[in-house]
Parts: C-alpha cells; structure tokens; sequence
C-alpha cells in the first residue's frame, strides 16, 4: 500500500472532517430494547404515535368548564370532573362543571376559566373578566397527532424523549446495537497510575481522558491498555482490536520519532486515508481503514489527543453509530488580552469565558498552552479557535469559540 503517512502538505481541520464522514458507512444491525433503558442510544426507525396526545380535550387549569352563553356572568354549576374522569351530560348554554387540570373537558364545553376568575354562590357561579371560547382548553392532539412521526431514525434519544415515547403507549423501542470501540496507548514511557513511577517514566493519562469521554449508552469500550514501543505488539493489538470492534483509537506513534511505529503498522495492514492536519494542538493525527474497523490514530501529547478526540473522532463516531453530526456550535466573545500565534494552522487554544460588567461575552486564554500542559484544558471552559491564516489576536478583537 502507499506510504500515504510522508505526503507533503497538511489538511485543514474542515477537509480533514469531511473526508473522514464522507469515508466512514454506516451498517450497524438494530435490536428491541426497553424504553426505560434507551437514553443515550440511537433509533433505529421513525416512531409513529397510534393516539392523539392529549387524547381528549381537556383543562388546562383548575376552574369551570362552561357552555358559553353570549352576555351571561353567573352561570348554573351542574357538577364535577376530576382528572382521569369523564362527565356523562352535555352542558348547554349558561351551564357548568367544576373541573381540574388535565380533567376531560365535557360534550358542550367550549372554555374554561380559572377559579380566581369564580366567585361560588351555591351552584350559581359568578365570573369576571372576557369569557371568550377555547379559552384555557387543551385540544386533543394538539402535542402529538394520531400517526404523525413522533421521533425519526437516528435521532440520539435524550431523557425527554423517553418520557415522549412513554406518553404514547411505547415501553419497547428499535434501536441500532451499540458501537464497540478499542482503545490503546502506546509507548515505552507510559506507566499505569497506582504504580511506582520509574525515573523518565510518565504516568498514562489519554486513555483515561479517551475513555472517559466515550461513557456513554451507545458506546462499549473495549481497553486494550499500554502497549510498548513493539512493531510486533502493536500490529497484533490492532489486528485483534480489529476483529473486536467498529473503531480503533490509539494514542502516540504517529509522528515522526524513530520509535513511532503506529503509523508503520497501519500502512502494513490497513489503509491510510491521511495523516497530518494543519492544527494546533494535534497535527500528527491518523485516520484510515483496517479490514473490519475504522482507526483514528490520536497524537501522544495529551492536550493534543484531547482536542483531536473532541474535534475529529466525535463527529466520525457519530455517524458511525447511526446518528448524524451536528456542526459544532460556536459564540462570539471578545479578547481581554492578547492571544499569541502564528499563521498557519487553525489554533484551538484553551480558554475562559464568562460575561463582563456589561453581560457581554468576554475571553481570556489560559496562561499555559504547551500541548503537553493538561491542566489547561482543565482549567478552561472553551476553545478559542484561531483561523489558519491569522497571526497573534490583539486585546479587545471579537474571536470565536467553542464551548466545551
């Protein structure tokens, strides 16, 4: 296969997203699941609603439900109707029935108006105010109408929407099966926290950040650990993450020491689609084609693997999983101090947002932004995104950023 990984030139982050989409295809298989336990996953069908929500015309507060007649102020109270009940009579005109939210609104009741609006004299009820008709009513399929398309196919389902789903009868729902994903680290430096910490070693963090930014219902996580600088190990542990999972994640190996030898073994056994990207943090980043998965090789640098994993394999693991991606959200801020770069590539530095004296939205970059430096991205509530060609960001400049 062609050494792709040595081609001159860097892509931009926005080529780089687009021909990772366009490349990945999506063949998940769906399963039945109960509605209870489906937040976090993805539909595999539109859902269709069988009744009308609500189901009836109902109150939507406690008062009286009235047959409006035009001119009249008192009105003859001719009974109740509490929710989860119906009343048997039609009202005619100057009649009413006590009646609570959510209650089914009788056969001639065309308003309700509420209790503070009633002044009771037996069963002669007085109101003041405009009594005007649909005043205060909930009409029946006015949330969701009898076989409208309540949820479409891909949609990531959220607490609401089970609560949705509830609401029309549902407790089981199509689903696409969860996305497997292996995840590894390599290099000869890495220790695994609870251990001693040997002298020139470095505790391994990008699994632990990798991880734990893909908990989550629709993804299984498969760990694969620290593996050494080994051409050997590690093109067997890709080739077995290979066999296990949809997507490969690995961290290091892919730049240009000469004991990086990720990218060599995934120009041995799969196909690189590119490598490089004109971005700060994370320009050696990988992504290609093994024979069963997809692979995203992160860069070593732990604010580079962070921004990479959120920026570049989010959205590829998105439409992996069935779901489409959503073009990330970006604000308006502005610079109270100086924000140092050089043109080039698009810079994704850390940042603090918050609102000055005049609820304007205002940025400062965190202080250190060394791609090894973690804590900043601890530190920080936001992305600061640089375009390519600028230089350094004067004070008082509107930039744009990126929540995280």
């Amino acid at each position: 296969m062609n050494d792709v990984c040595n081609a001159p030139g860097l892509l931009s982050i926005e080529t780089a997203i687009s021909n990772m989409l366009d490349a990945i295809s999506f063949n998940k298989h769906a399963e039945t699941i109960p509605v209870m336990s489906s937040v976090g996953r993805i539909l595999a069908t539109d859902v269709q609603s069988t009744i009308n929500v609500p189901a009836h015309d109902n109150s939507a507060m406690d008062g009286y439900a009235l047959c409006i007649s035009d001119g009249l102020t008192t009105y003859t109270q001719i009974g109740s109707v509490f929710a989860g009940q119906t009343f048997d009579k039609t009202l005619t005109p100057g009649q009413c029935v006590r009646i609570m939210t959510g209650a089914a609104l009788p056969a001639g009741a065309n308003a309700v108006v509420m209790q503070e609006n009633a002044t009771v004299n037996n069963d002669e009820i007085t109101f003041t105010g405009t009594i005007e008709h649909n005043n205060n009513v909930r009409f029946a399929g006015e949330d969701l109408a009898k076989n409208s398309v309540v949820l479409k196919a891909g949609r990531k389902l959220k607490g609401v929407d089970v609560g949705l789903l509830a609401s029309i009868g549902i407790n089981e729902v199509n689903v696409y099966q969860t996305l497997k994903v292996a995840v590894f680290s390599t290099g000869d430096e890495l220790i695994e926290p609870g251990n001693a910490l040997p002298a020139g070693a470095i505790y391994e963090s990008n699994r632990a950040v990798i991880i734990s930014e893909l908990n989550n219902p629709n993804i299984e996580v498969i760990d694969f650990g620290i593996i050494p600088d080994d051409k050997t190990l590690i093109q067997n542990t890709f080739l077995k993450a290979d066999e296990q999972a949809d997507a490969v994640i690995s961290s290091g190996g892919v730049s240009v020491g000469e004991a990086d030898f990720t990218k060599e073994v995934l120009n041995d056994i799969g196909d690189i689609h590119f490598w490089k990207i004109a971005m700060k943090p994370g320009k050696p980043f990988a992504f290609g084609k093994l024979p069963n998965s997809y692979f995203f090789g992160l860069p070593g640098n732990p604010v580079s693997a962070a921004v990479t994993l959120e920026r570049l394999v989010k959205p590829a693991l998105t439409k992996l999983s069935g779901n489409e991606p959503k073009p990330t959200i970006r604000l308006k801020a502005v610079t109270t101090q100086q924000i140092k770069k050089r043109p080039g590539r698009t810079d994704f530095q850390r940042g603090i947002a918050s609102n000055d004296e005049n609820n304007n939205l205002v940025v400062a970059p965190v202080e250190k932004q060394g791609s090894g430096v973690l804590s900043s991205l601890s530190k920080a509530n936001c992305l600061i995104v640089v375009p390519a060609q600028s230089g350094n960001i004067a004070q008082g400049e509107t930039v744009e950023i990126e929540l995280l």
